[in-house]
């Protein structure tokens, strides 16, 4: 009876190991599901974040392209609305450039010997033209339309209109020797072209500045 006893026992014992171990093994595996469910979440979490911050730089990039598109349609705006505020007034001015020079036909007209014997009724009617015509380049330039400066300057076909092409002694080729007609600008924009005449240049000048010895560096010093 104590030999089943003990052999009942033994058996017990060694079920109860058995049951152990498993356990030990079903906790292992669940050990390490648990950490694999971590790993897994973990580099989901990280996914998300890397996803989050790609939106959040593409949002940021549009959103300034946005800004910069609309400060470019600011300022092209504000460009557009002053060249059409300063050349709306264009046609207008270049009537009054003729009244201009009507004005100073009248004033070639009179040379200085010429006031200087005039009565003090001519004298006057010259001085109000000058004045007139002074008071009309003040208003031209307040509105942004300015003479063109040609004589003796050289020949630019963007600014000056070569009415004829005249012998000038000692002046290069090119260079313009009078202005028939004064030229303006307004703005950065041509109004009109002055009318000019330009020196063809004489065989001194030439040979002048063909044969213009060069200066050495010892010569500078």
């Amino acid at each position: 009876m104590s030999e089943k006893n003990g052999s009942g026992a033994s058996e017990n014992e060694e079920r109860d190991d058995v049951s152990a171990s498993d356990a030990a093994d079903k906790e292992e595996r669940d050990g390490v599901s648990a950490s694999e469910d971590a790993e897994q979440e973990s580099g989901a979490g990280a996914g998300d974040v890397e996803t989050l911050q790609a939106e959040v730089a593409a949002l940021r990039e549009r959103s300034l392209r946005a800004l910069a598109d609309a400060e470019n349609t600011r300022k092209r705006a504000e460009r557009e609305k002053e060249e059409t505020r300063q050349f709306a007034i264009a046609r207008f001015a270049r009537d009054l450039l003729s009244v201009s020079d009507n004005l100073n036909r009248a004033l070639a007209a009179c040379p200085a010997d010429a006031r200087d014997g005039a009565d003090e009724a001519l004298k006057a009617v010259i001085d109000g033209i000058e004045a007139t015509e002074r008071e009309l380049q003040s208003v031209l330039i307040r509105h942004g339309v300015k003479a063109i400066e040609a004589a003796g300057a050289k020949f630019d076909p963007n600014l000056h209109q070569a009415i004829a092409e005249v012998p000038a002694e000692g002046k290069p080729k090119g260079t313009i020797v009078s202005v028939v007609q004064g030229g303006y600008m307004i703005g950065e924009r041509l109004l009109r072209a002055a009318m000019v005449t330009v020196a063809k240049g004489d065989a001194s000048s030439q040979n002048g500045e063909a044969n213009e010895p060069e200066i050495s560096p010892e010569a500078n010093a």
